[in-house]
C-alpha cells in the first residue's frame, strides 16, 4: 500500500521505516526542511539503535523517502498517519492539538482517492472525531475514515516493539477501513501479534490507560522503596517478590529517580485533564504525578543527605542525563531536576551522558559537560549514578577511586550491589536498600 506519514519525529520516522520494511511504499513528511535534507542525507534527527540502517536500507530499496510536500504525498496514498507532536500545553497541562489540527486542514485539501486517515499521533479521546470534521469541512466529497491507531513504541527498543508488538489497537467501526488496516498490518497479523479491533474513542483510551497504569506502577515502586530504605528491607527483593505474581508481573517494577521522557508525563497530565473536563477526576493518577515530581527533587535531597548534609562548594558528577539509556531524549529528564537541586545547594555539577550530551547542555546551562565518564568524575567529591547506561554497569571501580577526591557514590538505579561497593571502599548508597 501507498503510505503517507504526516510527521517525520520519533514515531513518524520509526513508524514509516517499518512500514517500509514490511514492503509498503512509504514517504515521510515534515514542514521542516532542514530535517527532511538531514534525512536525505542519511543522518538521523534522533539516536535510537538500528534506525539509521533501517532507513537507509529501505531507502536505497526504493521503498522509504522524504517531502515536504504534503499535498503531492497524500493524493496518492491508501493511508496517511498523522504522527505530529503533541505537546504539554502551557498553563493546564492538556494536549497541544495544533499540529494535528493543521495537518488535517491540508489533508483534507489534498485527499484525492479513498484512503484511511490514521491518528497514530497520542491524543486525547474525541480528537477523531474533531480530526474528521475538520478534513469533511475542507473536502465534503472525499471518500475517507478517521481512524486511530496508538503507538506503544519504547525509547531504545522502538523496532523491536514495532515489528514484535503485545498487540496492535485499531479505532474503527467502518469494515472497509479495518481491511486497509489489516492488510497495513498484514506481516504482523501472520506472525500472530493480537490485533485489536474497537471504537475510535476507546482506542484513544486505552493509550492513554496504559501510559497511566505503567507511570503508575513506577510510582508505586519508588514508594515502597522509601518505605524498605526505612524499615530495612530490600525493594529489589520486594520488585521480585511482587513481579513473580502473574497478575502484577515484573515490567515497570525499578525503583528508582522518577519516570520522565516524551510520554508519560504529557500524558498523565492530558489525561487527568480530560477527566476533569469529564468531570470523572481520576485520582490515582493525580497522586502519581504529584508523586512523580517531588520524587525527583527528593534524589536532589537524596545526593545532599549522603555528603553529610551539605554540598556546598562540592564537586558532584552526574553519570547519565538522559531519561532512560539509549536514547538522547532529555524531555522530562529526573537528571534536570536534580542537577538544578545541587546547584541551588551550591554544588559544582559536571556530567557525562553517551547520546544526551547536546540537548543537555541546553537545558542544563550551570552544568559542566565533560566527554567522558572518568572525565565528569576528576576530583569529584560525589558520583550520582542517573541512568543506567552500560557503560555505567562496568566502570573501573579503582580508577574511579583514584579519579575522584571522594569516595561516595549515589546509585540511583541500583546498578552495583552494596557489599561490593563497600569491599571495593566506596561510601554507597542506593536506592531502597
Amino acid at each position: 500500500m501507498k503510505i503517507a506519514m504526516i510527521g517525520s519525529g520519533y514515531v513518524g520516522l520509526v513508524s514509516g521505516a517499518c512500514f517500509a520494511d514490511f514492503g509498503h511504499d512509504v514517504v515521510c513528511v515534515d514542514k521542516d526542511p532542514a530535517k527532511i535534507a538531514s534525512l536525505l542525507a542519511g543522518v538521523m534527527p534522533i539516536y535510537e539503535p538500528g534506525l539509521d540502517n533501517l532507513v537507509a536500507a529501505n531507502v536505497k530499496a526504493g521503498r522509504l523517502s522524504f517531502s515536504t510536500d504534503l499535498p503531492t504525498s497524500v493524493a496518492d496514498a491508501d493511508a496517511v498517519f498523522i504522527a505530529v507532536g503533541t505537546p504539554s500545553r502551557r498553563g493546564d497541562g492538556f494536549a497541544d492539538l495544533s499540529y494535528v489540527r493543521d495537518a488535517a486542514r491540508e489533508i483534507g485539501l489534498s485527499i484525492r482517492k479513498r484512503c484511511v486517515v490514521v491518528t497514530k499521533s497520542t491524543v486525547p479521546v474525541g480528537t477523531g472525531d474533531e480530526v474528521e470534521k475538520i478534513i469533511r469541512q475542507a473536502a465534503p466529497d472525499a471518500d475517507f475514515e478517521v481512524v486511530s491507531n496508538p503507538e506503544f513504541l519504547r525509547e531504545g527498543a522502538a523496532i523491536g516493539d514495532f515489528k514484535r508488538p503485545d498487540r496492535i489497537v485499531v479505532g474503527t467501526e467502518t469494515e472497509w477501513a479495518r481491511d486497509y488496516m489489516r492488510e497495513i498490518y498484514q506481516p504482523l497479523f501472520l506472525n500472530e501479534s493480537p490485533i485489536l479491533f474497537v471504537s475510535r474513542r476507546t482506542s484513544e483510551v486505552i493509550k492513554y490507560a496504559a501510559n497511566a497504569f505503567l507511570a503508575t506502577k513506577i510510582t508505586f515502586i519508588n514508594e515502597m522503596a522509601d518505605l524498605c530504605e526505612k524499615v530495612g528491607a530490600n525493594v529489589q527483593d520486594v520488585s521480585r517478590g511482587i513481579g513473580l505474581d502473574g497478575r502484577i508481573g515484573s515490567k515497570f517494577l525499578h525503583a528508582g529517580p522518577g519516570y520522565g521522557g516524551s510520554c508519560f508525563p504529557k500524558d498523565t497530565l492530558a489525561l487527568m485533564k480530560t477527566a476533569q473536563d469529564h468531570e470523572a477526576p481520576l485520582q490515582i493518577v493525580e497522586a502519581v504525578v504529584r508523586v512523580n515530581d517531588l520524587r525527583k527533587r527528593a534524589m536532589a535531597r537524596k545526593v545532599i543527605a549522603a555528603m553529610g548534609g551539605s554540598v556546598e562548594g562540592k564537586r558532584i558528577a552526574l553519570l547519565g542525563l538522559t531519561f532512560k539509556p539509549n536514547t538522547d531524549d532529555m524531555r522530562d529528564a529526573p537528571a534536570i531536576v536534580i542537577a538544578q537541586g545541587l546547584v541551588d545547594a551550591g554544588a559544582h555539577v559536571t556530567a557525562f551522558d553517551p547520546e544526551g550530551m547536546e540537548a543537555a547542555a541546553a537545558l542544563m546551562p550551570d552544568v559542566e559537560m565533560a566527554q567522558g565518564s572518568y572525565e565528569a568524575l576528576q576530583d569529584a567529591d560525589c558520583a550520582v549514578i542517573v541512568t543506567e547506561w552500560d557503560v555505567f554497569r562496568a566502570l573501573d571501580l579503582p580508577r574511579v577511586l583514584k579519579t575522584m577526591r571522594g569516595n561516595t557514590l549515589v546509585d540511583l538505579r541500583n546498578i552495583y550491589k552494596p557489599e561490593q561497593m563497600k569491599a571495593a571502599g566506596f561510601e554507597y548508597a542506593s536506592v531502597g536498600r
